[in-house]
């Protein structure tokens, strides 16, 4: 009772957004911190299953994605989430924009060297050709979102829709503890490529986990708020698209920028986070362009990546892990898609000898 009294009473003083916002930094700074020392990476996880090497890098998501399933499913099962009115069960989804998002999605991941997060992460160790990739893909978000791509996008996300309701939770046509076996048996993946692989006694091969328990803090903390918020606080977690465009558009006006939330806070924390443990363990350079790099074939990607994921609603965090965690319908075809996409992809980039 104590601490729903303190978060009562921080939130008269500094407001819900602003106490949203905090939350948001300080799992972002978890998430950041963490990915940063695991190596955290979808795009280096899918080329390892496609070279069939099923290694360290494989290892460290599957074991994030476990943490992330066990642990929502857990607080969803005492009761304490509610994930039915968050954006990913509550409201309505599209097949055609998750397959067709997450293909082109999964397609631009390889080409940008990293999915959305993936390059928040780089670019706060000093990568200068990440930085760039992360520009575009938020620029391509907002216009993906209300500027020259939205009527496109919203033709693709319309061709397949299906309404929200307890219908885009898989679990409910099967059974609530499937999501615990689904998260073990992830879980036991993980293990099993960490264990065959050449660095497994590197231990943070193991921060992995924290990145998945980032995931399930973030359902909990906003669940939270919106339990004792008097105003409508939006039930979610981690993402990296709409908070890219939504810092995009705050840098360029204030006056048009949304209000504080979750979503604000978390990209500085997670940019704060990996710059503090690149900086602590001496992996912070500045990295731009070599002759090899092919500029367009990064921005090619950014492109790629940004109108994907706002037709898929999210990216491999905020739709693929985070989506995935609550079991929405949508979200697993995007990281499906995403999965193959990425996988084509460098087969395809692989044949002809093209930098991947």
């Amino acid at each position: 009772m104590g601490n729903f009294v303190n978060l009562t009473n921080l939130i008269e003083t500094f407001g819900d957004h602003s106490v949203l916002a905090m939350g948001g930094a300080l799992i972002g700074l978890m998430f950041g911190f963490f990915a940063q020392r695991s190596k955290f990476c979808a795009r280096a996880a899918v080329i390892e299953c496609c070279d069939g090497s099923w290694g360290s890098r494989l290892a460290v998501w599957l074991m994030g994605f476990a943490v992330a399933i066990l642990a929502v499913q857990a607080i969803v099962l005492v009761g304490f989430l509610k994930p039915e009115s968050s954006r990913h069960l509550g409201s309505p989804g599209s097949i055609s924009g998750a397959v067709v998002g997450g293909l082109m999605f999964g397609m631009g991941m390889i080409m940008t060297r990293g999915c959305a997060s993936r390059l928040l992460i780089l670019s706060a160790n000093g990568n200068l050709r990440a930085l760039l990739s992360g520009l575009v893909f938020a620029l391509t978000v907002q216009a993906s979102i209300s500027g020259l791509l939205a009527p496109t996008r919203q033709w693709v996300t319309s061709l397949w829709m299906v309404e929200g309701g307890p219908d885009r939770n898989l679990l409910n046509l099967t059974s609530t503890w499937l999501g615990l076996l689904v998260g073990v048996a992830i879980g036991a993946a993980a293990l099993w490529c960490l264990r065959r692989s050449e660095d497994s006694s590197d231990t943070w091969n193991w921060a992995g986990a924290f990145v998945g328990m980032a995931i399930a803090l973030g359902w909990a903390f906003t669940q939270l708020i919106a339990g004792v918020s008097f105003e409508p606080i939006p039930v979610q977690s981690l993402s990296f698209s709409s908070p890219s465009a939504e810092w995009l558009m705050r840098t360029l006006s204030t006056a048009t920028a949304p209000s504080f939330g979750f979503d604000a806070g978390l990209l500085p924390g997670v940019f704060v986070g990996s710059l503090l443990a690149s900086v602590m363990f001496g992996e912070f350079k500045f990295e731009g362009f070599q002759t090899e790099n092919k500029l367009g074939h990064y921005l090619t990607g950014a492109v790629l990546m940004g109108f994907g994921a706002v037709m898929a609603g999210g990216c491999t965090v905020g739709s693929g892990m985070s989506g995935g965690a609550i079991f929405s319908n949508t979200a697993w075809l995007t990281l499906v898609s995403i999965i193959l996409g990425a996988g084509l992809t460098y087969k395809a980039l692989k044949s002809i000898n093209s930098p991947i």
